[in-house]
C-alpha cells in the first residue's frame, strides 16, 4: 500500500505576521522585499506567507496588489488564531513588553507590581519578564518601526494567553481595528 503525500495547506505563524503588516499598510503598495525588510524577514518567506494565505482565502493577489480579506481575517483573529498559534511561555528574561504590558491594553488595565510581565524575548528589551514568544523570531524588532504592527500584535498575544476580562478587552481592541 502506498502513502500519498498530504497536499493539505497549513498557515504558519509568520503568516499573520505578514497579514496583519498588510491590512495595516491600508491602500500602500509594497514589493515583497519591502516587507521583508519591515518585518526582518526573506522576501522568499514573505512570498511563502502570501501564498499560504491566499490558498487560505485571507488575501487576494491582483495584478499590482495584495488585498486582505478583512472580514476573513477578523473572524480567524478573533476566533481561530488563538487555537492555530496557541502561546508558548518561557522563562524570565529580558524582552518587549506584550499583552497586557503593552499598548493599548497597558493603559486599560491595573498591573500587578509583584507579578513579572508577558515580554518577547530580546537582548535588546527594555523590560524584565517572562518570555512569550512571538509568533516569529523577527517581530520584538519589526515593531520597533512599526507601532500599529505592535498593537495588534500584542492584542492577539492578550487574545491567546491573557485571562477572561484581557481576552474580551482584547477582542474588543482587535476588532475596532477591522473596521
Amino acid at each position: 500500500m502506498s502513502h500519498r503525500s498530504n497536499p493539505q495547506t497549513a498557515l504558519k505563524p509568520q503568516d499573520l505576521v505578514v497579514l496583519l503588516k498588510l491590512l495595516g499598510l491600508k491602500e500602500q503598495r509594497r514589493t515583497f522585499a519591502e516587507l521583508a525588510s519591515d518585518l526582518g524577514m526573506s522576501a522568499s518567506e514573505v512570498h511563502s506567507s502570501v501564498g499560504r494565505a491566499t490558498e487560505a482565502r485571507l488575501v487576494h493577489v491582483t495584478e499590482d496588489h495584495l488585498r486582505v480579506a478583512k472580514e476573513a481575517l477578523k473572524e480567524f483573529v478573533l476566533h481561530g488564531a488563538r487555537y492555530a498559534f496557541p502561546a508558548v511561555h518561557g522563562a524570565a528574561t529580558r524582552g518587549v513588553p506584550t499583552a497586557y504590558a503593552a499598548p493599548p491594553l497597558s493603559g486599560h488595565l491595573n498591573q500587578s507590581t509583584t507579578e513579572l510581565p508577558p515580554v518577547w524575548p530580546t537582548p535588546q528589551g527594555n523590560r524584565r519578564g517572562l518570555a512569550l514568544y512571538p509568533l516569529y523570531p523577527s517581530v520584538p524588532k519589526a515593531v520597533d518601526k512599526d507601532p500599529w504592527l505592535y498593537q495588534m500584535l500584542a492584542l492577539f498575544d492578550a487574545l491567546r494567553s491573557g485571562a477572561a476580562r484581557e481576552r474580551q478587552l482584547a477582542s474588543r481592541l482587535l476588532e475596532e481595528q477591522f473596521a
